[in-house]
């Protein structure tokens, strides 16, 4: 089930992490919304194939590690895209390491793409938005991320989550005056490639928290996370949304 009266007809939307699972939902439903999607993805091959079945989307690479490179090909897409009116970060990375065992490149490298990354994103597109008038920002953090942590990503990753959270707060505040939106969405267990290694009694422990005792499909994380994006969501700024199956209610 999608959204129904929400367009994006003659916009364009950046969807980070887009070539498979929740970001290709949001990409997908984007597109059929009238949207334009640009995907950027890390995986070229798998970025190219969601484009052509997408139809009206574009793609580019970057290595989200890498900061430099990161405000590179952003600068790269305002410029040659002309105006961008949606930012969608979804992509990100997990570790699942324990906190007394963790690697401090590790935790290095989530903090990075999961964090920094989000950051120097959502810089390089608000001086854009600031520029054309306006646009909406979303930030796909995690459960994880108010309750430090659990079966899928640990430490590193909660703390980069948390730290989502708090700086789509300070970008809403920063940008309510330039008509700039900033939200986040807060998913729990959602099936997708990223999270196959959780089975058996791992999964069964999880779905029992959520009282909803089942999985999300990606397309349902996307409703929430489109609703946020759209003209819909016109008085919802610097909110947190948890799209959780009833795990935390509203914890």
């Amino acid at each position: 089930m999608e959204l129904k009266n929400i367009s994006f007809a003659n916009k364009t939307g950046i969807i980070t992490g887009a070539a498979q699972g929740i970001g290709k939902a949001i990409a997908t439903q984007f597109v059929e919304m009238g949207g334009k999607a640009v995907i950027v993805d890390i995986n070229a091959e798998t970025a190219e194939q969601t484009c052509k079945e997408l139809g009206n989307a574009v793609y580019y690479t970057v290595d989200l590690s890498d900061g430099d490179e990161v405000v590179r090909v952003f600068e790269q897409i305002a410029a040659e895209q002309g105006r961008i009116d949606v930012l969608i970060n979804n992509a990100g990375i997990v570790n699942t390491d324990d906190f007394a065992t963790l690697e401090r490149e590790k935790w290095d490298k989530v903090l990075a793409v999961d964090l920094t990354a989000v950051f120097l994103i959502c810089q390089v597109v608000f001086r854009h938005m600031a520029e054309k008038g306006g646009g909406r920002m979303v930030n796909i953090a995690s459960v994880a991320g108010k309750v430090g942590g659990g079966f899928l990503g640990t430490s590193a990753y909660a703390a980069a989550k948390a730290g989502v959270i708090s700086l789509t707060k300070s970008i809403a505040k920063s940008g309510s005056d330039q008509n700039i939106y900033c939200n986040s969405v807060c998913p729990a267990y959602t099936k997708t490639p990223l999270v196959s290694i959780l089975t058996g009694e791992r999964e069964k422990k999880v779905l029992e928290g959520m009282t909803l005792h089942r999985a999300a499909s990606p397309s349902e994380v996307a409703n929430a996370v489109l609703f946020l994006a759209s003209d819909a969501a016109s008085f919802v700024q610097g909110e947190n949304l948890n799209c959780d199956g009833g795990l935390l209610m509203n914890g």
